[in-house]
């Protein structure tokens, strides 16, 4: 029997406090622990993985060129929470079991501070990945005012990882956003939403194996995983009392696989005005928004028309998406509950504006390479599914060398039957277009033959991205320009049982005189 639903107060995650602050920037100590947290009024304390002491961790937040140093420490138990398959790349026997390393989702930062998979780190640091680099991390911040978020990033584990608990909000502004009258203070903050299930004792279950179970492993990795309960901040199916006015909520899509399609049930709109990389150029009316697994919508919601209602966030999204099972209304089908007060507490002086920020275009024309990425998947020795990327997994040489400074634009092929939400690590880009493709003919013959029009991103889709929904059957078309560092970064699906194994590819971008425009290489 399910749990009773808008039982259990939404938690909101504190600010971070830094230990200290000076001309040399801004210090955070930040401890990965395991603890017991109530998640639900009629549930047992659940044992789970968080920072600092609760999961998600506290929400960090940071000023355009405040230089933050972030000491991540792991005192995790040895053993892990959570069922360790030893036969897929990074979890092998001869590492620890227990290994992280924390990714600031969407973050602009050198190679040593942007939380590379094989940069991970036992318990106190007792033993560390080839990639390790430094044991404080450096966040310039030199982007603009956007909503990231911080997760471990661990190779073969992440998806472990991350369902234990380990991720939080990171919320960066800059004197622009803050000169706008949108919502403030304690009217503006996350909301994580995540998708989990519980055994009878009230532990998270996650599935040991697959079924029917793969001969001769056990634990063994599943294709992927969906949680018949839906969690807000670390709140299972919570309600929020709010005030007869404009909220600002950072939505952020922390499942491993489970996509939302949200609505609310008021019939009202949202209001977006930013997505993962920051600001939209102008505010967008949706009635309903789509977030693939690490996409963000930054949104307002006007309640001052609908004192003392109740009004219910719900989730259409199949799963998995776009073409499997619609959500149960009773269980995944809804996600939580906004209690509209009848009273201010003072009066809402926010407004939205009608110009949000200045976006820059950047041009296919100036673009120094065009690379074709199929989304393509294999077997492997056990007969499990294999996603991977160009038929390579993450341990294959490096293929993808952007120039610094140079533009490229990047075709995700996806000839599947699932969406993938593709995400670059170092650079924001911009959605081109997506145009369906005979898939069959591509199988057959590797080359792409259209079967209809190039489909312009929706209005909420044209601000700066980093991870974009690649549908099946069409060629997802994005840019980017590869700044401001060189080094070793990650481009993967972000459905963590996907990138887990194998759909994670290493990117390096490096220095040179690049490839002369007009001899732009096409390569597959």
């Amino acid at each position: 029997m399910p749990l009773k639903k808008f039982v259990t107060p939404l938690a909101i995650p504190p600010t971070l406090k830094p230990i200290r602050r000076g001309p040399q920037g801004t210090f955070y100590q930040v401890k990965m622990t395991q603890f017991k947290q109530r998640l639900h009024r009629d549930l047992p304390l659940t044992t789970v993985w968080g920072y600092n002491g609760r999961s998600p961790g506290p929400t960090i937040r940071a000023r355009k060129n405040e230089r933050v140093h972030a000491k991540w420490m792991n005192k995790l138990p040895l053993k892990h929470l959570l069922p360790v398959d030893k036969t897929i790349m990074g979890a092998g026997p001869n590492n620890p079991q227990v290994r992280t390393v924390v990714h600031l989702h969407g973050t602009v930062a050198r190679q040593g501070s942007d939380g590379y998979p094989t940069a991970w780190f036992s318990r106190d640091f007792k033993v560390v990945g080839p990639q390790f680099k430094r044991k404080v991390y450096v966040y310039p911040n030199s982007q603009n005012a956007t909503t990231l978020f911080y997760h471990d990033h661990a190779l073969g584990i992440t998806r472990l990882n991350l369902y234990a608990g380990l991720s939080g909000a990171y919320l960066l502004t800059d004197a622009h956003e803050s000169s706008l009258p949108l919502p403030k203070g304690k009217f503006d903050f996350p909301l994580i939403i995540q998708d989990r299930s519980f055994k009878k004792n009230g532990q998270f279950f996650y599935p040991s194996n697959t079924t029917p179970p793969v001969k001769g492993v056990n634990p063994s990795i599943v294709p992927i995983f969906f949680g018949n309960t839906i969690m807000v901040n670390g709140t299972v199916w919570p309600f929020l009392n709010v005030e007869p006015r404009k909220y600002r909520f950072r939505i952020i899509n922390a499942s491993n696989s489970r996509f939302y399609q949200i609505k609310l049930s008021s019939g009202q709109s949202f209001i977006q005005i930013g997505s993962d990389q920051g600001l939209l150029s102008k505010p967008v009316r949706v009635k309903q928004i789509t977030l693939g697994v690490a996409e963000r919508a930054d949104v307002i919601i006007d309640f001052s028309k609908h004192k003392g209602q109740n009004i219910v966030l719900t989730n259409h999204a199949r799963a998995p998406f776009p073409g499997g099972t619609l959500p149960n209304p009773n269980t995944t089908g809804t996600i939580m509950q906004f209690r509209v007060g009848r009273h201010l507490t003072s009066p809402d002086k926010s407004r939205i504006p009608a110009k949000l920020s200045a976006i820059p275009r950047l041009s296919p024309s100036k673009a120094l390479r065009v690379r074709w990425m199929k989304l393509s998947s294999t077997t492997d020795k056990y007969g499990r599914m294999v996603q991977q990327l160009n038929n390579r997994g993450f341990e294959a040489p490096v293929s993808e060398k952007p120039v610094l400074g140079s533009i490229e634009v990047w075709n995700f092929v996806n000839p599947g039957t699932n969406t993938h939400p593709m995400h670059l690590h170092l650079v924001k880009f911009q959605v081109l277009s997506r145009r369906p493709f005979d898939v069959n003919f591509y199988n057959k013959t590797n080359k792409i033959r259209y079967t209809g029009r190039a489909i312009p991103p929706a209005p909420n889709e044209r601000g700066w991205k980093d991870v974009v929904r690649a549908n099946p059957g069409q060629v997802t078309k994005i840019i980017a320009r590869f700044v401001p560092f060189t080094g070793l970064f990650a481009w993967h699906c972000h459905i963590l049982e996907h990138e887990d194994y194998d759909m994670m590819r290493p990117m390096r971008v490096v220095r040179g005189k690049g490839i002369p425009r007009k001899k732009w290489v096409r390569s597959r």
